[in-house]
């Protein structure tokens, strides 16, 4: 029986109900060098998704973010591309770390979602992109 492919590449959640996850659904069904995932938002006040498509060099951008991120700085992923853009704020308007969600190409709608990860979160996330690409980036081709 083989490992369960990773699914979850990013989750920014607090015991407030508060979360913001994108999750890799599979192998783009139009796209061969591309993944298919979808960004998810939930808040006691607010829902939604969009669905997102991945490349390897999605996954390498979300890499230079988390390096942003562990040296104390704001990062912005998927900024000005079609489809979502995802910017993580350090210090947020409500003294907290912020995750904006951002669909300008299609909704035209943003979502700011407080959130208060673990201390650990960073290494969290690099050790889950590492298991999205060692599973998923040789399967995509050129």
């Amino acid at each position: 029986m083989g490992e369960t492919a990773p699914r979850e590449l990013i989750c920014l959640a607090d015991d407030e109900g508060n979360s913001v996850t994108v999750s890799v659904l599979g192998r783009h069904t139009r796209w061969s060098a591309g993944l298919d995932a979808e960004v998810v938002v939930r808040t006691p006040f607010v829902s939604g998704r969009i669905d997102l498509a991945l490349s390897g060099s999605k996954l390498e951008d979300w890499s230079d973010v988390l390096n942003r991120l562990d040296a104390g700085e704001d990062g912005a992923w998927m900024e000005m591309s079609r489809g979502p853009s995802v910017f993580i704020q350090l210090l947020g308007e409500r003294g907290c770390p912020e995750v904006v969600v951002e669909d300008e190409s299609g909704s035209m709608v943003t979502v700011r979602v407080p959130v208060v990860p673990p201390d650990d979160w960073i290494a969290d996330h690099r050790q889950r992109l590492r298991k999205v690409m060692d599973h998923w980036v040789p399967m995509l081709s050129a």
